[in-house]
């Protein structure tokens, strides 16, 4: 049996308490007890299977800040551009587009990294991440794009990720 590790524990725990509270608007004392002692229980019970690499990033204030703001402004950024795109292509009668599968390379290296990178591909309307593949050395992502603009793979790859891959290496690498 893997040993878990004491700020593996800790980071699982943060992240289960602080959700516990954002979903809990009645913040009574019996309540946030509660959900302390139940994100307690889940992180020694979970950390080793969510926390693979170092959790010692979680407690660094510029990785914190880094995720706050790709999420508070680039994500919305990049999530507003897509709609206005994809209703741009709706109201226009989607007569005019070229959907395909696309392969892009990301210089994203971390497990966290790469999932976080898909689910927000996935998330803009008008692409979904279908696979994350490493070949000799490079990752790469799958995507079904519905309105393919660019085959070649690096300019693809800058059209469909934008500045999401760019704001993720700031809080993952």
């Amino acid at each position: 049996m893997q040993k878990t590790k004491y700020p593996a524990v800790a980071a699982t725990f943060i992240v289960c308490f602080v959700f516990w509270v954002l979903l809990d608007f009645s913040f009574k004392i019996e309540e946030i007890v509660a959900g302390a002692v139940v994100s307690l229980l889940v992180a020694l019970f979970t950390a080793r299977f969510f926390i693979r690499e170092n959790a010692g990033w979680f407690f660094n204030p510029s990785h914190f800040f880094a995720m706050i703001g790709f999420w508070c402004f680039t994500f919305v950024g990049e999530l507003i551009k897509a709609n206005l795109n994809m209703a741009r292509i709706c109201f226009g009668g989607c007569k005019d587009i070229n959907p395909g599968i696309v392969k892009i390379p990301t210089e994203m290296k971390s497990d966290y990294g790469l999932a976080a990178l898909s689910n927000s591909i996935t998330l803009t309307p008008g692409t979904i991440t279908m696979e994350v593949t490493e070949e000799e050395g490079q990752n790469y992502l799958y995507v079904h794009w519905i309105n393919v603009q660019e085959t070649e793979p690096e300019k693809a790859g800058e059209a469909i990720k934008g500045t999401l891959e760019k704001g993720l290496r700031r809080v993952w690498q």
